[in-house]
Order: C-alpha cells, then structure tokens, then sequence
C-alpha cells in the first residue's frame, strides 16, 4: 500500500493529510499558535483531591483545569490520598487534550523522570507531522513550506493540496458526507455521543435486496473512514438504511474490518434498536471543534490573500469580513504577523462581505 503525508503551511495554521493508495485516511488541522497539548509535559500544582472520582484536579500552568486519574498518578497505581497532596508540584504529561466541557487528561506514570520548581511547559509534544512521520517513516512526504520542509525532513513542493484535497478538507466541515450509488451519510455530535445515520436517497423503498446490501456496505466503509478523518470519539451509533435485524449482523464483521486499522476505534456489537455501537478512545479534539467558529473563516480568507500575494508580489491586498472575523484573527497570536512576513507588507482588515481585494 503506497502512502503519503502531505503538509500545507498558511498563516496561523497548518493542515495535514495521510493518504494511503490515495485516499484521504487522516486529516489534521492545526493552529501552531494553540496547540491542542497532547504529549506536551508540564508541571501542574494539584488544585483538589477527588477520591470519590477517582483521581485529583490539576491546575494546569494556563490557569485551566485538568483531571488526573488514580490509575495514572503513580506506576504502582495506588490510591490517589497516597500519592498526591492538595497544592503539591507535579510532573505530568497531557494523555488527552481538553474536550468540549471537560479539561486535559493527565498522567504521572507516563511522564518522564523530569524536576520542576515552579508551574510550566517542560516540553511540547509531537505535532500531527511530526506523530505521522514517526508512525510512517517509509512514506512519501511533501511540505509547501520550505522552513516546514527542513523541520521534518520533507519534500518541497510550491502546491502540497491539490483541488480535489482542498475539497475533501472543506468537506470535513460539513455534517454529511456522500455515499456511492447517491446515498448520504448524516453525522449529528451531542455532548453524551456521536450518531450516524445512513440516507437511502434514490435507494430507499427499492426492492433489490442485493442493492441495499451494496449501499449498506458501502455505508459502514464511509463511516469508518469518516469517524477517523473527524476524530470523532467516545460512543458512537451507526444505524444503516433499512435490513432486517438478521441481515444487519451480517454486517458486523465488515464493519469490524473497516474499523481494525484504526487503533481507537472498536466496534462493541448490535443493541436491542439494531444500531451499530462503537466506541473511539478520545485523544484529540474532534475535527468540528477545529472547524467551527468565525477564525476558520477567517484562516481561509488569509490563506487565499497568501496565495494572492505569493502570485502578485507588488501588489497590497486587503482583507474584508465580518466583525468576528477579524476579531478572531488579531485573537490569533502570530497569524497577521506571519502573513506580512511572508507577502512582505501587513494585510489590511476592512469590515464587510468576505473578500480579499486591493488595499485602499
């Protein structure tokens, strides 16, 4: 199986693609500026002992809250009142970032045999690059950026993402995704879970047996492709297009093999309701947690003005949207900056529709 890793750089972030026989496998976006802390090792003051919860909360070095399982605070997996005190310095490293409403998940017995006086980063961990490389070191790897490309031992390419890669990307956002044969997949995410439910379309009420066994099998392959793209985590529902509960189990094994590449996934078997239940550990955020939100929109734009501005050197451009827009993009530490330096003037913000045009 050939594979690739593609990176594509643009001010304040940083998207990357794992392609195996060229299809899309993996999809990362990044935010250098505000890393999502997984691997990172820090020291952390433990804030409150929670023994009824099984482990303690930790004061994170950015004043947020993490949570630290008694299973993860010592090798030896005592009780946590054994091991930790209330405002005591610890060595930890993040095992899970933080999640919708809950914190950073942490642990001691991971962490390495590092000393702190006082709260802080101690190290960074790996970025989706950088986990990638390690986790495929024989695979073909092209950067669009040439300090990105020196950093990881990349291939430099002008265009790492090409048309149908930039729509694959922005497809990510969307809560469907589309089936063979004219079918859709509905992805819906709550707090307690994530459902998936297989549309029919043109399919439905048809009485070719063997046509919807082919749609449904096409269906759990998408799913499982799309339930690692998204990162999607915890529990998970699939409920397919039709079948009888016979010919549902039938299924279970192909959507087992679907699932087996990907190490976080696991398949638990068929409820009662004849819903497909699985279950993803959660280690980074879901992609729709990245995508949401007015500074990806605004990325977007910046990441159009870059290129307009790589093409036409001489040429001062102006960036117009709407107030949360810009807001969200002077929020981002370094992505303006970032812009300027490579286009060689700053970027001008206006208020209005979305646009990138000539600089008053």
């Amino acid at each position: 199986m050939s594979t690739e890793i593609r990176l594509s750089r643009s001010p304040g972030e940083r998207r990357v693609a794992l392609l195996r026989d060229g299809t899309l496998t993996e999809a990362w976006v990044e935010r250098p500026a505000r890393p999502d802390g997984v691997g990172d090792v820090v020291a952390a003051r433990v804030a409150a002992l929670a023994p009824a919860m099984a482990g303690a909360f930790i004061l994170m070095p950015d004043g947020s809250t993490g949570f630290l399982p008694e299973s993860e605070a010592s090798r030896d997996r005592r009780p946590i009142r054994e091991v930790a005190q209330e405002g005591q310095l610890l060595v930890l490293r993040v095992t899970r970032a933080a999640q919708g409403l809950k914190g950073p998940r942490l642990s001691a017995r991971r962490a390495p045999p590092l000393t702190a006086r006082e709260p802080g980063l101690l190290e960074r961990g790996p970025d989706a690059a950088q986990r990638l490389r390690a986790a495929f070191p024989e695979a073909a790897f092209l950067a669009d950026d040439r300090m990105e490309a020196a950093r990881l031992g990349a291939s430099y390419t002008p265009r790492a993402f090409d048309d149908a890669l930039e729509a694959e990307f922005d497809a990510l956002a969307l809560p469907q995704a589309p089936l063979p044969g004219g079918g859709t997949l509905h992805i819906e995410t709550t707090h307690a879970l994530t459902a998936l439910d297989v549309d029919a379309g043109g399919a439905a009420g048809s009485a070719d047996k063997l046509a919807q066994r082919r749609l449904n099998e096409a269906a759990i392959a998408e799913a499982a492709r799309q339930i690692r793209l998204r990162q999607l985590a915890g529990a998970i529902l699939l409920d397919i297009a039709g079948l009888p509960a016979r010919e549902r189990a039938l299924l279970e094994e192909p959507l087992r093999a679907a699932l087996r590449p990907d190490p976080l996934a696991e398949l638990l078997g068929t409820g009662p309701l004849g819903l497909f239940e699985m279950r993803r550990a959660r280690v980074h955020p879901p992609l729709a947690e990245t995508l949401h939100g007015p500074l990806t929109r605004g990325l977007a734009l910046l990441r159009q003005a870059a290129r307009e501005a790589a093409a036409t050197p001489h040429r001062r451009l102006a960036l117009s949207a709407a107030a949360p827009v810009l807001a969200a993009l002077r929020d981002l530490p370094g992505a303006l900056e970032e812009f300027q330096a490579g286009a060689g003037h700053p970027l001008t913000l206006l208020p209005g529709e979305d646009g990138i045009h000539d600089a008053p």
